[in-house]
């Protein structure tokens, strides 16, 4: 029996830098745990540009469908905003998405006790949290049509489509209700039903979805931008939340902040199963490329360390190992290891560099066994 193939992109600015020390833990759990992946890389973003000229070659893209698992660092930088807008490196992760069709983009946001303090809101608030943002992620305002810049008399018009059909709401919702199934059975459904008809459409739906396969399951509805204020006063109240494009682009990033660093999130994106009942699927940490931090071995690699046990749970199913990797980078916080985005002001610490940081992972697995 083969070894369950895993693509690695790792793309522009720190994602390179980070992904490096993922690969040292894939290493790590082939040689101390005896599993052991079919690993091979290729380029996405600017430096697939700057090799063939687009943002993500068609060979790399039947890559990705191929592979059991994709794991991706981080794509864009300032010296590629002059291109084209269909040669942006941006353009190389949507291709992705929405080719692989991974229409369900999970979004853990989880305080770890260790950085409670780092959060904006108080300690009470946050420490604790543990909540999951389901974000369709390949319909909606940014893939409808007609969409574009046209001219109306005297004045241009920018138009953008919000476009939904029934079946590609009842499946990210199924996901949701699945992963709540697996949590804490909970799901709040948000929308904009008071002013969209997308919105009532996606409430209508939810609710069916809900009545026919998953009455087990708490659910709940809320308009987004309510929602996005109750996720500042009191986010604990939340389990699972389900929501559509673009709104889950806006409340996972407000979600995001409230754990104190965009360098711990991970991220997931998934699809339909494949022949072998694994999950089209696509990793990659929450934060972007960096190209001011780049170069500097100075990145934080937890939230790219944290998506790689995301693709062990959910591509894998390999939930323990999984809970290993975030148990370390857990005890490495609270043992006080910090990269400068994690410092605050007064630390007598100096900031551990990137490999450091991975170095006190891999150490902390090797006290786990």
């Amino acid at each position: 029996m083969s070894n369950p193939s895993l693509l690695i992109l790792a793309g522009d600015g720190i994602g390179p830098e980070v992904m490096a020390e993922v690969t040292r833990i894939i290493d790590w759990m082939g040689t101390r745990r005896g599993l052991r992946f079919d690993v091979s890389e290729d380029l996405v973003g600017g430096c697939a540009y700057d090799a063939h000229g687009v943002p993500l070659t068609d060979a790399t893209m039947a890559k990705a469908q191929a592979a059991d698992a994709v794991l991706l660092g981080a794509v864009g930088g300032p010296k590629y905003d002059s291109l084209d807008f269909s040669l942006k490196p941006e353009r190389g992760l949507l291709r992705l998405r929405k080719e692989m069709d991974l229409y369900a983009n999970l979004r853990p946001a989880q305080c770890f006790d260790a950085l409670a303090d780092f959060s904006s809101l108080k300690r009470e608030i946050v420490a604790g949290l543990d909540i999951l943002i389901v974000r369709e992620l390949t319909s909606g305002v940014y893939f409808g049509e007609p969409r574009g810049i046209i001219r109306e008399g005297n004045e241009r018009v920018g138009i953008n489509t919000q476009r939904y059909t029934e079946g590609e709401i009842a499946r990210v919702a199924r996901s949701a209700f699945e992963l709540a199934r697996k949590r804490g059975n909970k799901v709040c459904s948000m929308e904009k039903a008071n002013v969209m008809e997308s919105g009532v459409l996606w409430r209508e739906v939810v609710t069916e979805v809900h009545k026919a396969e998953y009455a087990d399951v708490e659910l709940s509805h809320m308009y987004a931008d309510a929602g996005a204020m109750q996720l500042t006063r009191w986010p604990k109240q939340f389990d699972v939340i389900v929501t559509d494009n673009l709104f889950g682009d806006l409340l996972s990033d407000l979600a995001a902040m409230l754990t104190g660093s965009l360098g711990m999130l991970p991220s997931a994106s998934l699809g339909a199963p494949m022949a072998n009942g694994r999950p089209k699927a696509l990793y990659e940490p929450v934060h972007g490329s960096a190209p001011d931090i780049a170069g500097q071995g100075i990145a934080n690699p937890c939230a790219c360390i944290l998506s790689f046990a995301m693709a062990l749970r959910y591509s894998f199913g390999l939930g323990d190992e999984a809970a290993r990797v975030e148990r370390a980078v857990e005890k490495v916080l609270a043992d006080g290891v910090r990269t400068a985005d994690l410092m605050q002001k007064g630390d007598a610490a100096r900031p551990a560099t990137t490999q450091a940081m991975g170095d006190a992972v891999i150490a902390a697995l090797e006290a786990s066994l």
